[in-house]
């Protein structure tokens, strides 16, 4: 297939991992976090820690969208459902995440919610088309990604006059949660450079990023998702620190241009813009780090339209997503994980989505003990 088989080419794979060996310096450590979800399931389905010396290190980061996504906007999600002329439309990952009190969104469908499970942004509107008595919440979630899809759901409703359809708004911003990141390094987090998101950059290009080479002296490669791209991604980031060079590079060129999307982000600059603040999982509060609808957009707007409020909720004490996702913590490092949290049972979100960590290592069987301990 083309642009898929080449970039799993296994004699390219061991080139780059010779290339690797022989870049990588003696005399110092590599630790580089991968920010997304994708490349955190890349790097485990093709074992790609096994390639690479044993003094480059990869950390997860908070690329998973599910997964970042606090109890509280899961608990005011349930409720907004609960409300009986509400249908709350949702991705299927989303289901399973635990909320508080041992709930869910599957749980509460199971006890008589109208929660239903959409592939796009544009089921739910035409659920809002064919049902007008019913009063349809998308539930959006979300990095730069996403946002888009919802925008032009919002613009579709606007356009076909639908008055029963609202978007119940959670998309979030990846350069924001970046510079939390690197805000709070020395917490337990060492962070020498990043393999940035790609889908993401596709929307917003590469400029964002640059706040880190120049304020945080961190390089950046956006990276493709196949194994070659990964490899070839780190390969670039040890030459960057091997020449002191701390720079946004672009491996991922036949998707991701230096602009990005600009449409797409006239279309979103159109209809969302910043909240002061928002909660992620594992940072806690981000300043800007997030977008609401327009005033312009009100009607339109579930948290008005509804009054929802985001309720104060913790997480399972025993569980450390928080720390996975900020790269403080492996799973291996959660006592629950691989025990009573597994993918049939997930305590924590990182267990629920496919790009979640802990979902990743378990899949692909990426838990050898005395690996995590070398």
């Amino acid at each position: 297939m083309k642009y898929v088989d080449e970039f799993r080419d296994g004699d390219l794979a061991r080139g780059l991992a010779r290339s690797l060996a022989t870049s990588a310096r003696d005399d110092r450590e590599y630790r580089f976090m991968e920010f997304c979800g994708g490349h955190t399931h890349a790097i485990s389905r093709y074992g790609l820690e096994d390639l690479l010396p044993p003094n480059i290190r990869m950390i997860h980061g908070p690329g998973c969208p599910v997964c970042v996504l606090p109890v509280g906007r899961i608990d005011a999600a349930i409720a907004l459902a609960r409300d009986p002329k509400v249908t709350l439309c949702t991705y299927a990952d989303l289901m399973r995440v635990p909320a508080s009190g041992g709930m869910s969104l599957i749980k509460a469908k199971a006890a008589g919610a109208d929660i239903r499970m959409v592939y796009s942004t544009l089921d739910a509107i035409r659920i809002a088309e064919a049902e007008p008595s019913r009063e349809v919440v998308f539930f959006a979630i979300g990095f730069e990604t996403t946002t888009p899809p919802t925008a032009l759901a919002i613009r579709l409703a606007a356009q076909k006059k639908l008055s029963n359809f609202s978007v119940f708004c959670n998309h979030v911003l990846t350069p924001a949660a970046m510079r939390a990141i690197l805000a709070g390094e020395g917490e337990g987090v060492e962070i020498d450079g990043f393999v940035g998101p790609s889908h993401v950059s596709a929307v917003i290009g590469v400029r964002p990023y640059q706040f880190a080479a120049q304020q945080f002296n961190k390089p950046i490669v956006i990276a493709g998702f196949e194994p070659l791209d990964v490899m070839q991604s780190i390969l670039m980031l040890v030459r960057q620190l091997n020449e002191g060079r701390c720079e946004v590079e672009n491996q991922y060129g036949r998707a991701v241009t230096h602009e990005g999307n600009l449409k797409a982000q006239a279309e979103v600059a159109d209809i969302f813009e910043l909240r002061d603040s928002f909660e992620w999982r594992g940072l806690g509060e981000v300043p800007a780090s997030a977008l609401r609808l327009r005033a312009a957009y009100a009607d339109y707007d579930a948290e008005r339209r509804f009054g929802v409020t985001t309720p104060s909720a913790k997480d399972n004490p025993a569980c450390e997503c928080g720390a996975i996702l900020r790269g403080a913590k492996r799973p291996h490092d959660c006592k629950l994980f691989g025990t009573v949290c597994t993918p049939e049972t997930p305590m924590g979100s990182c267990m629920v989505s496919s790009e979640g960590a802990c979902a990743a290592q378990w899949t692909y069987r990426r838990f050898d003990t005395q690996r995590v301990a070398s």
